[in-house]
């Protein structure tokens, strides 16, 4: 490989320039999806406990099924109420989306530190362009199969820490016990990951056409003769 020459003109180009947005959108897609954390929360009355408020707490990577409520009181309803969890494991679709999302990260950090470096090298009859074009390919399929996947799991995320928890929970069906949802933690952040998976997945359709325009797929090779149409020697 030729030495580093450091050259800022490619940012200037749609090559460059698009993976450079590339790079800050994967940092909003994983950063707005894993740094969540949320709490939803019930009004309780039961057994000597007026309107108590219990809360459980979820987050990344979103395995509700860990999340156990708080009691109401010390006696724990004079012992009507048990421990009850949310509804769900979630983890693998979130932990796909934003593993993904931290991987595009860093090879869209070495793409460019690749393209300021060595874009004579990248241009001169290598084969990153074409390594760069099959990644760039499976890169728009994989930000359609995990943005799709993590929208799913949201729509169910949703429902498991809405109001429809009341409704599995045993000690709120209890004779002369009651819940009442009270609120969940808005998750305004994860519905923007969403749309910044969508948007990376744009983004990355885009930017296959200039990179294929790098590859030896659209610029003929310099060494094959130039073909043409001749018309056939005729003899006298």
């Amino acid at each position: 490989m030729s030495d580093f020459h450091l050259d800022l003109g490619p940012l200037k180009e749609p090559l460059g320039f698009i993976k450079l947005l590339e790079w800050l959108f994967a940092v909003l897609a994983f950063a707005s999806c894993g740094g969540y954390r949320g709490v939803t929360t019930l009004l309780v009355s039961c057994h000597g406990a007026v309107n108590k408020t219990v809360a459980a707490s979820f987050s990344y990577p979103f395995r509700l099924n860990t999340a156990v409520f708080t009691s109401p009181d010390p006696t724990r309803c004079n012992g009507t109420w048990t421990d009850f969890y949310l509804v769900g494991n979630f983890s693998s679709s979130a932990q796909f989306f934003v593993t993904f999302g931290v991987l595009i990260f860093f090879y869209c950090m070495t793409a460019l530190v690749f393209y300021l470096g060595y874009m004579h090298a990248y241009r001169n009859g290598s084969n990153f362009p074409m390594i760069d074009y099959v990644f760039t390919l499976i890169a728009v399929f994989l930000w359609l199969v995990s943005t799709a996947a993590w929208a799913k799991a949201l729509v169910d995320i949703k429902v498991s820490t809405g109001p429809r928890v009341v409704d599995v929970i045993p000690a709120c069906k209890i004779l002369g016990s009651s819940c009442v949802f009270a609120s969940v933690t808005s998750m305004g952040s994860l519905n923007v990951s969403v749309v910044f998976g969508l948007v990376n997945m744009i983004l990355w359709g885009g930017n296959a056409w200039f990179v294929y325009k790098e590859t030896s797929l659209h610029k003929p090779n310099s060494n094959s003769p130039k073909s043409g149409f001749y018309p056939p020697t005729s003899g006298i």
